[in-house]
């Protein structure tokens, strides 16, 4: 029995790495999925597409979060494609690790601009879509919150900034009938880790030897965990900031 059947997902950021492992296993469950992507539209079309071949529902939209005009269009073609959300996936996020001396307004604001403004711009639009029903929301944070490597406080901040908003909305919320929680992964490979050499260097081996499984994570270690917080299973969980990360602590 799937356990999405008849609802309507958006996941924000969704054209590749976690983001589109989230939207498939959203889709295989039954989800109807809005595919967000800012920029990469072949990767989004895509994920779309191997969903369709699935069987699933799902149509790319493209949207940059940290813009209201843009994420007030995003939730009109998802809701004249699909109705009202039921799930929300705050997925779209960017990194740029730096010294101290190296971080310039640039560098803070495009982190901050859509990694936390961009967040709380999608979750205002779909608290109004949810309307009475409720529903649940799902941020995808970072273990960077806990592990404070160096070189990052700009991204660090932003996801410690995820983590407390994921708090605080659950407790405003939840009388709306919407839940809020929070998925902090590990490293996980993706086509982002690739392109900042994270994947092969000597960073992957010391993060790797502090992993009590002994690997970097994958798309498809976190998306099951996406797909529990979105379902009836995790109909009483709310607020939680649920660390995936191998045992990396």
């Amino acid at each position: 029995m799937k356990k999405l059947v008849d609802k309507v997902a958006l996941v924000t950021g969704a054209s590749k790495g976690i983001g589109a492992g989230i939207a498939r296993s959203l889709a295989a469950e039954g989800a109807a999925v809005i595919v967000n992507y800012a920029s990469a539209k072949a990767g989004a079309d895509k994920v779309v597409e191997e969903i369709a071949a699935a069987g699933g529902k799902a149509i790319a939209v493209q949207a940059d979060v940290s813009k209201s005009v843009d994420v007030e269009r995003l939730f009109a073609e998802a809701e004249s494609a699909f109705g009202p959300l039921d799930i929300l996936v705050n997925n779209a996020g960017v990194y740029e690790f730096g010294a101290i001396e190296a971080i310039t307004e640039e560098h803070y604001h495009r982190q901050f601009n859509t990694n936390v403004l961009g967040l709380l711009l999608v979750t205002q639009s779909a608290v109004k879509s949810f309307g009475e029903r409720g529903g649940s929301i799902i941020n995808i944070s970072s273990t960077v919150s806990r592990i404070t490597p160096p070189q990052s406080s700009v991204y660090t901040a932003t996801k410690a900034s995820v983590d407390a908003i994921t708090q605080v909305l659950s407790k405003e919320l939840g009388p709306k009938k919407i839940r809020v929680n929070a998925i902090n992964p590990g490293m996980v490979e993706t086509e982002g880790t690739h392109t900042a050499g994270f994947i092969g260097s000597d960073f992957q081996k010391q993060i790797e030897s502090q992993v009590p499984l002994g690997r970097v994570g994958q798309p498809e270690d976190i998306a099951p965990i996406a797909v529990f917080l979105a379902s009836e299973d995790s109909g009483w969980l709310t607020g939680e900031v649920l660390i995936a990360s191998g045992g990396m602590r």
